[in-house]
């Protein structure tokens, strides 16, 4: 079987500090009527608002081919953490997915390797799948050193996570030097290093799991070059920012990569 050709593409939005309750509802209330014609055999669409708009915008599309994600999560299932939101919480208002150790997290909130570890872990535990975002910045891969933090990255959030959990997880490579900047990785940057994560998966784990997950790309995705993108073999899909905030930019994304 091919796997390559098998794995579902996904397409997962990351509105990060956007939208009140009543624009969240708004968007994927026009949202659900623009992709309904898209196949979940084939693609999996995924938004994910902030935490305040999380409960309206899951029943906006409960039942749909939506699917709803959070930005990010606490490790502890519950306790004496001021602001903070565990995965059972997110769990019981109907999330199914959870961004871990997005760029801006490590940036602004001095998030670290084993941080999203623990995090990771607290995910998988409550049957939450996790968008693991991983990438190297300027600076690092102007010293050639991408393969080498893309690997610690990789071993190190995943430390503990056993083989049966394995295919449960979804990598993002965003490039942080591409986020939010206009800039992105070319075509062959992204299938380089998406190539190498697989390769090392399968070190990890086994090759037959790293043929499965979906290793998406991130880092100023828009309609113009998400298609060159989505034709690598190791980009599944990907991790949209800006371009997610605009309901006709995310509905072509989609179409472009689902149709």
């Amino acid at each position: 079987m091919d796997l390559q050709n098998k794995r579902k593409k996904v397409i997962a939005g990351n509105w990060k500090m956007n939208k009140t309750v009543r624009e969240a509802v708004e968007f994927v209330t026009k949202l659900k009527s623009l992709v309904a014609s898209i196949s979940q055999s084939e693609c999996e669409i995924v938004v994910c608002p902030p935490f305040t708009a999380l409960y309206a915008v899951a029943g906006v599309i409960k039942g749909t081919n939506i699917h709803l994600g959070a930005q990010d999560t606490f490790w502890e299932q519950k306790g004496a953490f001021t602001g903070e939101i565990s995965p059972t919480m997110l769990y019981e208002v109907g999330c199914e997915y959870v961004i871990v150790g997005h760029s801006e997290r490590r940036q602004y909130f001095n998030e670290t390797n084993e941080t999203v570890n623990k995090k990771m872990l607290a995910v998988l535990s409550v049957g939450l799948t996790p968008i693991v975002c991983v990438g190297e910045t300027l600076e690092e891969r102007e010293g050639n050193r991408t393969f080498d933090v893309i690997e610690g990255q990789v071993r190190e959030c995943l430390k503990g996570i056993d083989g049966a959990k394995a295919d449960k997880i979804i990598i993002a490579y965003e490039p942080v030097w591409a986020i939010g900047t206009g800039r992105n990785a070319t075509p062959e940057q992204a299938q380089e290093v998406q190539s190498f994560i697989r390769r090392l998966y399968g070190e990890m784990y086994n090759p037959e799991v790293s043929l499965r997950i979906p290793i998406l790309y991130g880092g100023s995705i828009n309609p113009n070059n998400i298609s060159s993108l989505i034709h690598q073999p190791d980009v599944d899909g990907g991790l949209v920012g800006g371009a997610s905030l605009d309901v006709e930019a995310f509905v072509k994304i989609i179409h472009l990569c689902c149709s």
